[in-house]
């Protein structure tokens, strides 16, 4: 790394500033040749005028001897700066004048200090700065709300991770600088003011500067206030027409909270929780310690318009953060490449905390959606490793996605299953404890998992160390050794999914693994190229018709082979999809399952009959398997009761009818509306209008019956029509089952005084989660003028707020009358796209891919790639733009190899 001696040889070689100076770093990341150790900061944002004026002064340590300080700071005017070194405040000296350099293209300031810094002493740098409440939902932001008497309030709060704390104050933005802080934020005595810890409590404990927060309200705002012990106080905060929807929130968080104390074995660290609803908000959810902000559908449950798949969003929502104030908070990544350490992890205690608290919303068996979402993208050639370099802002927040969440999750589920609970559970206390109040990497924690495995010799079927043989991060499993941070390498050090193909031969189960690859055959002449190099040490799990056990092997190998013990008329691999790899059964191997299927489905667990299908339409998509032998493996579902495995099959019947929609493929939608009608009839009919049942009960009906109001569905479309206008007679006072409030307000939409009358009650509605649904059905419209005019009102801001823009983009785009208007608004409109939400934004990588990823012709490949080709020469660049064209890509091929066979196989059918 350049340091100060080189600079001042050789200043030509370095950067200009904005005053033309010559800037002393060119490096992304900040030198580690002076670090922050606290920061006292003073805050004053004004409501009216949307701007704030603040000072800081930051105690550091000199690491090595420099004559200049560098720091993050976007879009800031400074003032003022000065050093004070120990000495000069003990004599109460004055601090010395500092000149300032700014660096916009790495969002960086020098502060060159007129005498050269010595090493191991401490200084302090005092600044004074002012700045405006950014327009988006990144920094120091505002955010407006609506009283139900028609005032707008506003509210500044702040977002900073990843790398946006540096819009708020200038500071060492970077999660490996962590520090203390003291805050102060100036308000009127009418506002009120929150941050990290409460009022009068002194110092912040030591954290990463992405996890600080602040938030300042006009008016008043609704606190539900509760001591969970003597000194920790968890309180949730919303606008004050909304105070109904706090309770739920306030349950979950003392009963998340309590559980991650006693399963984690470390105590919330902090005297307080605050968890506030954000009018305005980016993302999900911000996990700032002490000071978790939300979108406000991801915390208010109101019971009158949330569903049951509401309430298990907000759950997992609250528990995914509350697990961040350990994983995240308490021990931080060192970088961003390893941000699957936050994510991930969060992701995955969604599963453990939720499972122990909420037994009843059943999240064990969703968890298999998890997996399957980022199949999609992991099986693409596009994807990337878990654990991935990550340099500028964009290519960091392009880190935050399913891969990083989903994929690191779902070999964490696998390695679980293969350490077992016990051993998992000290793996991760030891991490926990080990690297409090630090940070850490992705070697971390597979030798803190090694080393939490404690006890004496493996047990039959267990995993622990040999005594006898123990090594740093070696387990013994089934008198093997297993090298922990050398098999999980291959899951987070390589891109992809291994695919396990099975033959069998007599009791002789012949595996080999495979890089398995969606949309790419095995007979393309880039496939070989594509699988050089990839292996993997794959936990495998299998079952057979002939006993319960569930064995287990370690495939280290490109090929194996396996005894089985008895003879037995099927073989079932990969048990309750807790692995993360898809399997194809060569010869006989599929047909002998899908026999057992139709014979007695309930030999085979649900979640195996689940993955059964799930993987067999993946391999259609690979060129593996053909679609009739797929379709055929449905055909048993006309006896399923489990509605894991029913919605999972019903919902690619359903993705195949809105592909041929869409293309306007006439007769093969015609003929798969009449055979899903006609199939899925007595399931159809057994569905009341009511919220009654489990989670999954809720989630079938609500699938079946929007499939058969979108289906035309006579019976449907009558029951919907009476209910609707009995809620138009009642003014919007009639309470309508929750379930189906959706395929209500969409059957709906479709007249114009329905859909003008849903815009009306949108405006007024005081539930995010009723907005919602009606925002959803008002975008099911047929007519464009009325999809155009809500897109209006998404970039406009004010009835549509400008979060959901994304949203609504992506489900105009998915009908055949709103895909192409969609998509040109889109492309007409990128700047001012691009200026609401960032390049690397989350809502930027919605629009994207949901007004693209459906297409699937020729046509539109060529059209979306010469946009990204446009933006490429502009110097914009996503991973996404390689995303969705191999995905189109692979949308035409699906169709030009199975469209016959599609229609073949439904003419013998309807």
């Amino acid at each position: 790394m350049p340091s100060s001696d080189q600079f001042n040889q050789d200043p030509g070689a370095f950067p200009a500033a904005t005053n033309g100076e010559p800037f002393p770093w060119h490096e992304l990341r900040l030198p580690n040749t002076v670090i922050p150790l606290h920061y006292d900061l003073f805050v004053h944002p004004n409501l009216t005028s949307l701007d704030f004026v603040a000072s800081e002064k930051i105690e550091v340590l000199v690491r090595d001897a420099t004559q200049f300080i560098i720091l993050h700071s976007k879009d800031h005017e400074i003032m003022n700066a000065t050093l004070h070194s120990e000495e000069d405040l003990r004599y109460r000296k004055p601090g010395r004048q500092l000149d300032v350099l700014s660096y916009p293209a790495h969002e960086q300031i020098a502060l060159l200090v007129p005498e050269k810094l010595m090493a191991d002493l401490k200084y302090y740098v005092a600044i004074d700065f002012q700045g405006k409440l950014a327009d988006g939902f990144e920094g120091f932001y505002k955010s407006t709300y609506r009283t139900l008497g028609g005032e707008i309030r506003t509210i500044a709060v702040t977002d900073f991770e990843p790398t946006e704390a540096r819009m708020a104050f200038p500071c060492f933005d970077e999660p490996l600088f962590k520090a203390n802080f003291s805050i102060k934020i100036r308000r009127e005595s009418r506002h009120i003011a929150l941050s990290n810890m409460p009022k009068h409590w002194g110092i912040i404990l030591k954290l990463s500067l992405c996890l600080l927060g602040m938030v300042s309200c006009q008016g008043s705002v609704i606190q539900r206030p509760l001591f969970l012990t003597n000194i920790l106080q968890v309180s949730i905060y919303a606008s004050p027409d909304k105070w109904s929807q706090t309770h739920y929130a306030l349950e979950a968080s003392l009963k998340l909270l309590d559980f991650y104390e006693s399963y984690f074995d470390i105590y919330y660290p902090l005297p307080k929780l605050d968890l506030v609803a954000i009018p305005d908000f980016g993302t999900g959810a911000m996990e700032n310690w002490g000071l978790i902000t939300y979108r406000e559908t991801s915390l208010l449950f109101d019971p009158k318009t949330s569903s049951a798949f509401d309430k298990l969003w907000v759950t997992r929502v609250i528990a995914h953060e509350l697990a961040h104030q350990w994983f995240g908070n308490l021990v931080t990544m060192e970088w961003w490449n390893d941000i699957w350490l936050n994510e991930g992890f969060a992701k995955y205690m969604e599963l453990i905390s939720i499972n122990a608290t909420y037994p009843e919303l059943q999240f064990d068996d969703y968890f298999l959606e998890v997996c399957f979402e980022v199949i999609k993208r992991d099986s693409l050639n596009s994807s990337h490793p878990i654990s991935n370099q990550a340099k500028t802002p964009t290519e960091i927040q392009e880190m935050f996605d399913t891969i990083s969440y989903n994929k690191g999750a779902c070999i964490l589920n696998m390695f679980k299953d293969f350490l077992s609970e016990e051993k998992f559970r000290k793996g991760i206390i030891h991490y926990l404890k080990k690297f409090s109040y630090g940070n850490a990497k992705n070697d971390d924690l597979w030798n803190s998992m090694s080393n939490g495995c404690l006890e004496g010799d493996f047990t039959s079927g267990g995993f622990c160390y040999s005594d006898s043989k123990r090594t740093r991060s070696t387990l013994t499993f089934q008198g093997e050794g297993v090298e922990v941070k050398e098999m999980m390498a291959t899951w987070t050090l390589q891109k992809g999914i291994p695919l396990v193909v099975v033959e069998r031969e007599g009791r002789a189960l012949r595996l080999r693994q495979e890089r398995f690859l969606s949309g790419v055959f095995k007979e393309d002449p880039g496939w070989r190229a594509l699988q050089e190099r990839y292996l993997w040490h794959i936990p495998l799990t299998y079952t057979t018709s002939s006993s319960n056990v569930i064995h287990r092997h370690i495939l280290k190998s490109k090929t194996d082979v396996l005894d089985l013990p008895e003879d037995t008329s099927w073989v079932k691999f990969n048990v309750n999809s807790n692995g993360y790899y898809i399997v194809h059964y060569e010869g006989q191997g599929w047909d002998q399952l899908i026999q057992q299927l139709n014979q007695n489905h309930t030999l085979l667990r649900p979640k195996d009959r689940t993955s059964l299908i799930h993987d067999a339409f993946q391999l259609v998509s690979a060129g593996r398997l053909t679609l009739d032998k797929a379709l055929d493996l449905t055909r048993y579902l006309q006896h399923e009761t489990s509605s894991l495995a029913l919605l999972k099959g019903l919902g690619y019947l359903e993705l195949f009818y809105h592909t041929m929609d869409r293309r306007n493929i006439s007769d093969v939608t015609e003929n798969l509306k009449r055979y899903l009608l006609r199939y899925f009839k007595p399931v159809i009919d057994t569905q009341s209008w009511s919220d009654e049942g489990s989670v999954w009960d809720s989630m079938l009906r609500s699938t079946l019956l929007k499939l058969a109001c979108d289906l035309n569905h006579a019976p449907c479309i009558q029951k919907a029509t009476d209910l609707f206008s009995q809620w138009m007679e009642s003014s919007g006072k009639l309470n309508i089952p929750t379930d189906v409030l959706k395929i209500v307000y969409s059957v709906g939409a479709q007249t114009t005084p329905g859909w003008n009358y849903l815009l009306e009650q949108y405006e007024l509605s005081m539930s995010g989660a009723e907005k919602n649904k009606i925002l959803y059905a008002l975008s099911t419209s047929k007519h464009q003028e009325k999809l155009m005019k809500l897109i209006e009102l998404g970039m406009e801001g004010k009835i549509i707020k400008t979060q959901d823009l994304a949203s609504l983009l992506h489900a105009i785009a998915r009908s055949p009358k709103g895909q192409k208007l969609a998509w040109n608004f889109v492309r007409e409109n990128w700047t001012h796209i691009l200026k609401k939400f960032g390049l690397g934004s989350f809502d930027v990588r919605i629009i994207i891919s949901g007004t693209t990823s459906h297409f699937s012709s020729k046509d539109e490949l060529q059209e979306v790639k010469l946009f990204f080709d446009s933006l490429k020469a502009q110097g914009l660049h996503l991973d996404i733009f390689q995303t969705v064209l191999e995905t189109i890509s692979k949308n035409i091929k699906w169709l030009e190899k199975n469209l016959p066979t599609l229609r073949t196989w439904l003419l013998a059918r309807t």
